[in-house]
């Protein structure tokens, strides 16, 4: 009995000399088609360029959502107007904002922008990490208008899985702080 269990095991062993293939990780592949643009905001206090894949949700006060459906994002924009010297407190609420999510942002990138010809000053944040949101903005001409922007995905935050996303809508923001004009009151 012992014979046949030893020439058992030992068949068993020979016989299994399959070559072992291992295989290399993969990565998840997102493409999104290329951005056109067009100008939105009509009627209101600011007009920019959004991109055509964005849908407008118009709200009131001139406040506006881009809704991406491809990707489950929003820009949420918000305008106030300047009024009685609350810049400074506009200001404040739009970095203390950003700066909220410090607990989970692993970084926090500033870009200032700059633009005396057309009267457009602000500041782009780039958050990285598991924080709530991946970017936001503020832009103002400093005597009348203040718009701010914050991206959000309809997902719990794992930057990871949303970063293909967050690049292509930072280039998005970026063309609405470039191109936004002020209209006159």
């Amino acid at each position: 009995m012992r014979i046949f269990f030893l020439l058992f095991f030992m068949g068993f062993v020979v016989s299994c000399d399959d070559d072992i293939v291992i295989k290399p990780s993969a990565m998840l592949r997102l493409e999104y088609p290329v951005a056109s643009y067009k100008e939105a905001g009509a009627n209101c206090p600011y007009v920019f360029e959004k991109n055509q894949q964005a849908v407008l949700q118009k709200k009131k006060n001139c406040w506006m959502n881009l809704e991406y459906p491809a990707m489950k994002a929003t820009v949420y924009l918000t305008y106030r107007e300047i009024e009685n010297d609350n810049l400074d407190s506009l200001l404040y609420d739009a970095q203390k904002l950003t700066y909220d999510h410090t607990i989970k942002a692993e970084a926090i990138f500033e870009q200032p922008r700059v633009d005396s010809i057309n009267k457009v000053y602000g500041m782009f944040y780039m958050i990285n990490g598991d924080a709530a949101t991946q970017s936001q903005f503020y832009v103002t001409d400093s005597i009348n208008h203040f718009v701010t922007g914050s991206l959000y995905f309809e997902s719990k935050p794992n930057f990871d899985s949303v970063y293909p996303a967050v690049v292509y809508l930072r280039n998005d923001i970026r063309r609405i702080m470039e191109t936004i004009s002020w209209q006159k009151n």
